[in-house]
Parts: C-alpha cells; structure tokens; sequence
C-alpha cells in the first residue's frame, strides 16, 4: 500500500461509558460512503446523528472506485463533491474490444450543459477521508470508531443497541436505527433477516497496481482478450497513478492459486508489457445479485449493501447506496420534524427497492452476457460481438457492465401525474437534469435540501409566492428567465424541461421532480406538496408496474 497512509482512529470517548446519555435521536451503524452521506444528509437538517464504526480506520483497499455524475451531484448537495473531483480521476469515454481489436467506443455523456462529468474514479478511502473530515466539522455529528454492534434490540419506538469497546460496553437507545453496515450487516443478523437473489458462478480478480503508464484515462473492457486466454478482462486508472484491473477467473479457478503474487505478475505482464508496478490490493469476489424483500422493518431501515448486493461491473453499488441515503434523509427528517407521517418512509422502502431491482435487472444481463452458461447465449455473445463492430443496433445488444444511472420513481405514490401535454425526461419521478444558469454557475446548486417551484417566465406574484414560502413544509419560489432569480443560458434548462412561459416544476429535497404543470395554479401546487410528503396519498403503494 505504498500510496495511502491510512489514518488511525482511537477508540471513542463517549457519555455512555461514564454512565450519562444513552439515547440519541437516531444511530447510523457503519461509517462507509453510505453511512457518512447519510449522517451528513441529516446533519443539514438539524438531525443530531451517532455513528458507530467498529473499525480504527477507513476501508482497506480501494474498493468501490468509480463514482458516477448523480453521486457527485448528490455529494455537491453535501458540501463535498469539489474535492472529490479534484483528486479523482474524470473520465467518460468507453472502448470495447475483441480480442485485440477495438469494435467500438462509446461517451456516457455526449452532451455539454452539465457541471460534473459522467464519471470519476477515485478510491473509496479517499471518498471515505472527504466525508469524514466534514463530518467531523458538524456538531450535530458523533463519530464513534471502534465501537462495535454486539446486540440490537428493536422495539415498535426504536431500538437498543449493546456497543463494545475497548474501553467498555455500553447501551444506547435510538429512535431511528439506520443500518449501513455493509454486505455482512450484523444489524440483519442480529434481527434475524437475510437476502433473497441469485449467486453466479464465476469469479473475477481485481489487481490494483500501481504503475507509472501513459494507457487512456478511460474505461476499457476486453471480450476473449489475447493476454487472457479466453477470460474477459477490465481496466481503469485511479488517483495517484494507481490501475484496476479485474480478470475474469472462471468458476473453477482455485482462489488460493490465483492471489499468488507471482501468478497475478505474469498475467499482467502479459497484458501490459515489461512494465514496473507494485501491488496496491488484491481481492477476488464471486457476482452476487440479492437483496432483502423489504428495506424499512419498523423503526430500523437497511441502506446501501447491507440491503442490497449487486456485482461490481458496471458501479452500481456504492453510487446505489449514496442514492438510498439521498433518498432516505430528507423524508426522515420531515418525520422527525412532525411534518410528515410516519408511513412517508414506507416510499423509501417503495422508491429504493424499486432502483434495486432495476440494478439487479442490469447487473445480472451483464453477468450472463459477460460469462454465458450455455452453448446457446455464449453463441448470441459471440453473434453480437461480430455485429457490433459494424452495426449500431447491435451495440445496443453487447453488456459488458451497463455503468450507473439514477433511477426514476415514475410511478410513485409521491409523484402528482402530469394533467398537461410534456415532452422529455422531466416527468414526475425523475432526477432533475443540470443546466447551466449564468457565468460558472449550475441548476443544481440551487434546487434540493428544501421542496423547490421552478419557474419558467412568469409564475407566482408576490402574495401567491409568500403563500408558498409559509406551507408546511415550505416551498421557495425560483424563477428561471431574462427576469428571474436565475438566467436560462442558451435555454438548455427550458429545452431539458420542456418548459415554455408558465411552466413551473415541484422539486423534491433530493432534487427528484414531485409534479409539473404548464400554468401556476397555488391549490394544484399545495395539493401535489402533501401528496409529496405523504399527506395526500397512500403511502404504502408500490411503483406503478411493479
């Protein structure tokens, strides 16, 4: 590990240990990505949060590393998506090949207008580092490093949790027990709970290196790849010069066997060369898709891969989990709050299983597409990998790890159905797309943490706009136009939005789209805002389609 210094956390002080305390408003069990967004989420809300890690430092290893467009809009809401783009490595250019020939390319975001890049690859401790050194800035924070989980105790009113330490154990009670624990979550074991899905039989190596190289800074996958024998094989650079590679294994490939140092030497070099490089991480993991039937039970909520697991191709796991939290704390805090009932978080379980499954759907084609089983998929892989040199249909055809994208809710209970005529992405459900709006300036940086009416042209007069601002929750007023609070430039938002004079659009705290109209109408605008917080709808539906 020669190009991080892993921090070292002493064990936590803590009322608890001294006989004070004892309950916290809500405790979030694991201080990964998922856990950190979390706690920062809610701590911008007036949220006073606990977490409780049992480690002494951050994730060994580089783990997740490529962290897509939505995250990084998501962690800009959190006031730290500026230095993870700053020290990770932007990318959105695609090659697929062949054997040792290029078929096609592909760009995951062709089009300008957008503050972030469709990728950045950065390894998860210095995502971890970047969530913790603001975390560790917020009051309403306590980070808690090696205190471990031993028992949990769910009630109908929250939870009690047995922590130990190494200076004692003790009890917390919570109101809220959020689980952030990872794949192995001991808050799942301890309830009883397990994952429903599928475990495929393959296995892959990942081999970070370190390696002074000038290959692309891009994304490149190799179908039956000369160096490999017939394996498929993937490769991306990280920060401090550091290179993933995964080799595809095979079922049968002894684990023992293949992490020999040696061995994975001689499959790089027959790869890259006479190179020099020295080992930064080395795993193997088998594809696994499962996830729990439900991810709300009661007053303890699973997020991120302690209720769900993907495969790795394709990054949807640690960008997932960032848009659980995403999801999650602003409907939490309005609970909190009185604002909204208690059956509002019922959506998340609705809005996030739903983005599960559809992740699994594209995790899973990849797997079978990536490692045919039969003599007849590995025949329609073969036929669509000749075709796709040539023709762009069957392009759409080749699954090499289909990368991240945010779900859209489009049939949840939230979402307030369009009554007019659009055009477009923008419909209910959906993550709103980025504009710019002005000299250095972005859409998003000024919609999210609160409900958001923007407005294209004219919209609400003063005393309409004061009588947003005092609904419970409140909704602001944005105008975007000539004479708006915002300027539309070169009118990319009004064309993403479909929007003409008039329209105006109810965005969500996390920056997803509640309902849309042609004409400001204040009763429309107040009715669509309870049916967003869970007031004026069932909110226990499942997705439309479902």
């Amino acid at each position: 590990m020669g190009t991080y210094t892993y921090p070292e956390f002493a064990a936590s002080d803590c009322p608890e240990l001294h006989g004070d305390g004892g309950h916290a408003p809500v405790v979030i069990v694991g201080a990964g990505p998922v856990g950190l967004a979390l706690a920062l989420d809610l701590a911008r809300k007036g949220v006073r949060v606990v977490v409780l890690d049992g480690k002494d430092t951050v994730s060994v290893g580089s783990r997740a590393i490529c962290w897509a467009k939505r995250t990084l809009e998501i962690c800009d809401r959190l006031g730290v998506g500026d230095p993870l783009v700053e020290k990770g490595v932007t990318w959105q250019v695609g090659k697929l090949y062949r054997g040792d020939r290029q078929i096609y390319a592909f760009d995951l975001l062709p089009e300008a207008g957008h503050e972030r890049p469709a990728f950045v690859n950065l390894q998860q401790y210095y995502f971890e580092d970047t969530l913790i050194a603001a975390a560790e800035a917020v009051p309403e924070i306590e980070l808690r490093w090696q205190h471990t989980v031993s028992h949990v105790n769910a009630r109908d009113d929250g939870a009690t949790l047995t922590v130990d330490t190494p200076n004692g154990n003790y009890a917390i009670e919570t109101d809220w027990l959020l689980a952030c624990d990872g794949v192995r979550s001991p808050v799942r074991k301890h309830l009883g709970l397990d994952f429903e899905g599928r475990v495929f039989r393959d296995r892959f190596l990942i081999a970070d290196i370190h390696m002074r190289f000038d290959g692309p800074v891009e994304r490149r996958f190799w179908f039956d790849p000369p160096f490999e024998g017939g394996m498929s094989t993937l490769m991306h650079k990280q920060a401090d010069d550091v290179w993933r590679i995964d080799f595809q294994l095979g079922w049968d490939a002894d684990p023992d066997v293949e992490m020999e140092p040696e061995r994975i030497r001689t499959r790089i070099r027959s790869m890259l060369g006479d190179v020099e490089f020295e080992f930064e991480w080395i795993s193997i993991y088998t594809f696994t898709c499962r996830r729990m039937s439900k991810f709300r039970h009661g007053r303890v909520v699973f997020v991120g891969d302690s209720a769900h697991v993907v495969s790795p191709f394709g990054a949807r796991s640690g960008n997932g989990g960032v848009q659980d939290a995403d999801n999650l704390a602003w409907k939490l805090a309005l609970v909190l709050d009185g604002v909204a009932p208690e059956a509002l978080l019922d959506t998340y379980d609705t809005e996030r299983v739903f983005a599960t499954d559809e992740n699994i759907r594209n995790s899973t084609r990849a797997t079978d597409f990536m490692t045919p089983k039969t003599p007849v998929s590995e025949a329609f892989r073969d036929a669509v990998l000749d075709l796709a040199e040539d023709h762009e249909f069957a392009r759409r055809l080749v699954n090499s790890g289909r990368l991240s994208t945010p779900a859209t809710y489009a049939g949840s209970p939230l979402n307030t159905p369009d009554e007019d005529d659009f055009a477009g992405a923008m419909g209910p459900g959906a993550p709103c797309a980025d504009a710019p709006v002005g000299q250095d300036d972005w859409l998003l940086r000024h919609v999210g943490e609160r409900f958001v009416l923007l407005c294209f042209g004219a919209g609400p007069d003063a005393e309409a706009t004061a009588a947003l601002a005092a609904l419970t929750p409140p909704v602001e007023v944005l105008r975007l136009g000539p004479d708006g609070d915002l300027a539309d430039t070169e009118d990319v938002a009004t064309q993403r939005f479909d929007a003409r004079d008039g329209t105006c659009v109810l965005i969500r705290p996390d920056q997803h789209v509640a309902a849309r109209w042609r004409t400001f109408d204040a009763a429309k605008v107040a009715a669509a805002l309870d049916r967003a917080v869970g007031r004026g709808a069932p909110a226990d539906l499942a997705l439309a389609g479902e």
